[in-house]
């Protein structure tokens, strides 16, 4: 999310935003935000003009004139109910800390200076806009720090694991070499022992989800050591020896 992005604006000395900037935030098609809307007038009929207002906008591109809805913190919340998922629950406290302090700042405006003051007002706005904005961003980050302690998803950690045996084959000379029969055991567990001493992980889906690529990257260059090596060497040669 951009610090020019708008959440709430001031519009008559209240706090509000549109159905447009609704759709751009929580990334959904502008006609669906409006059918939802539409959808609310059924229900709340009587109190539908008190939350949302018909408005429009002029498209940048084309320059065509198009609708959009206007809501209060009401109405916002009432559309808002319906959003679900991680990332929406994000947005939604994003709204609301919005919400919060731009009715926060009218608040604690002198009423005979709003009228007078546009330009101190929309200095307010900006100020709000970039300290959700900010928060939001906080949020996200606590997100990302929460998978990481978790550890991996369990696709992630299936292909860590599926790309180690399959290093493991080529390495050994394939699933029929006399090496893979008789050493694929102790390779497996060579090759696990040093993964969980350079990532300081007690498994494979203990790594950091940060860290999966760095993981992929070292079990695709992990090479044997020198005395395995050479027991497989010697294993696959005694092979050939006796074909």
């Amino acid at each position: 999310m951009t610090q020019t992005e708008q959440l709430v604006e001031l519009q008559n000395g209240v706090a509000t935003t549109t159905s447009l900037q609704v759709a751009e935030t929580f990334g959904k098609n502008h006609r669906d935000v409006l059918s939802a809307i539409d959808d609310l007038k059924e229900g709340a009929a009587e109190n539908f003009a008190d939350l949302f207002n018909d408005s429009s906008y002029i498209h940048p591109q084309n320059k065509q004139t198009y609708r959009q809805v206007v809501m209060n913190r009401d109405g916002f919340t009432l559309l808002a109910m319906g959003f679900t998922g991680k990332k929406a629950l994000q947005f939604k406290l994003g709204y609301i800390q919005a919400f919060n302090e731009m009715e926060e700042a009218l608040k604690n405006q002198p009423a005979l200076r709003l009228p007078k003051n546009n330009a101190e007002m929309l200095q307010v706005v900006q100020n709000v806009n970039e300290e959700t904005n900010k928060r939001i961003d906080e949020v996200e980050t606590t997100v990302d720090e929460l998978k990481d302690r978790f550890g991996l998803p369990a696709s992630q950690a299936k292909s860590l694991e599926q790309a180690r045996k399959r290093h493991i084959v080529t390495l050994l000379g394939g699933f029929d070499s006399n090496a893979y029969q008789h050493l694929s055991g102790k390779t497996f567990r060579q090759i696990g022992g040093d993964f969980k001493d350079y990532f300081e992980v007690p498994r494979y889906d203990a790594l950091p989800l940060s860290k999966f690529d760095e993981g992929m990257s070292y079990i695709k260059a992990w090479q044997l050591p020198t005395n395995l090596a050479l027991q497989v060497r010697d294993l696959n040669l005694q092979t050939e020896l006796e074909v």
